[in-house]
């Protein structure tokens, strides 16, 4: 299988600050500024930290103590992803998401038992489908 793009910020000493965020997210960066400002909006926390698993820096995003969505930086977008139980798989269904955003969630391989709902944050549109996903994780109980 070829990979066509693969997860930046691998080096664990180049802490991912301003400067070397957009440099990798190129213009997708303001998309990224929105992304953070729902977050923001929503009283959840964001925090980079490198993970010596993954070998790659990620963004743990929180409301209270529970971990909502997962950001990683690849070349010219933010990738945003929320995990769900399979339990609540026939709700996500349900939201009022683009077709194509369901697709993609159906295809997507599980994770152990739970599916992962994967955004590609490239500009503000992308914002829209996944501020649904995740206010329904963080109703989801």
């Amino acid at each position: 299988m070829e990979t066509i793009n693969t997860i930046e910020l691998a080096d664990e000493n180049t802490f991912p600050d301003e400067s070397v965020l957009k440099k990798i997210l190129g213009r997708s960066y303001n998309a990224y500024l929105e992304l953070l400002k729902l977050y923001d909006d929503n009283d959840m926390i964001y925090e980079w930290r490198y993970y010596k698993d993954g070998k790659a820096w990620l963004c743990k995003v929180q409301k209270k103590k529970r971990t909502i969505v997962w950001m990683s930086a690849w070349k010219g977008f933010m990738q945003a992803t929320v995990y769900f139980p399979e339990k609540y798989l026939d709700e996500v269904f349900k939201l009022s998401i683009a077709e194509e955003t369901k697709n993609k969630i159906m295809k997507t391989k599980n994770v152990g038992k739970s599916k992962p709902c994967i955004f590609e944050v490239k500009n503000k549109k992308a914002l829209k489908d996944l501020e649904k996903v995740m206010k329904f994780k963080i109703l989801a109980k």
